[in-house]
């Protein structure tokens, strides 16, 4: 099961970082507080992330779903029953963008009457969801931290998101293939129209600087 687990090798044991006042905690109050642009800057944090579970979805047979359009509506939805969610952490704010993106994909699936998508129901499309997003990170925190530890980090399945955003193109859809779709290095490379020499350069390349984006995260 791919879930970065060369990372682990690589030293990043955890991903703790300050709480500024751009942080989730931080805007959610604002949110909480009547701040409306708050809101939006608060859902901005999860478009990364967001994003990337559709890409992942897309590569399990869904190629004709558009991440952008998705994740539009599922900020749309988002917005209008933000009065709803009654979370107080980053871990509960991820898992309710989940159960919105789970039923925004489902509504996709249908419109589109894509025969992949016959018979998923919105919760298992959600449980898939949650599966990939537990995977990217199983081996980037360690099972040796307490949960009083684990409760003060930020949810290591964005931040890994939003380092992704910041390598070059290349070098994270070599990373995207490989390690959340589980392609392999013949198969990224027919994907990507390069030799397998060159994708395998790519991705050893986008994982170290993944590995120091990481760190200066922790």
């Amino acid at each position: 099961m791919p879930a970065f687990a060369d990372l682990s090798a690589h030293g990043v044991s955890g991903l703790q970082c300050p709480m500024p006042d751009g942080s989730p905690t931080h805007l959610l109050s604002r949110v909480r507080k009547g701040n409306g642009a708050a809101l939006g800057e608060l859902m901005g944090l999860y478009r990364g992330y967001l994003k990337l579970l559709v890409r992942v979805q897309a590569g399990k047979g869904h190629k004709n779903t558009d991440p952008s359009d998705v994740v539009q509506d599922v900020f749309l939805k988002a917005h209008n029953a933000f009065d709803q969610f009654r979370g107080t952490t980053e871990a509960e704010l991820a898992a309710w963008l989940r159960q919105i993106l789970a039923r925004c994909l489902a509504d996709s699936y249908r419109r589109k009457q894509l025969r992949e998508a016959k018979g998923r129901s919105v919760r298992a499309i959600g449980a898939e969801l949650d599966r990939s997003s537990q995977d990217w990170v199983a081996h980037l925190v360690s099972p040796r931290e307490s949960p009083s530890q684990s409760a003060e980090r930020r949810e290591a399945a964005v931040l890994l998101a939003q380092a992704l955003e910041k390598l070059p193109a290349q070098h994270r859809e070599a990373i995207v293939l490989r390690q959340l779709e589980g392609l392999t290095s013949q198969q990224a490379a027919e994907r990507m129209s390069r030799s397998v020499d060159s994708v395998r350069k790519l991705w050893a390349r986008g994982m170290v600087e993944l590995r120091q984006i990481l760190k200066g995260q922790s």
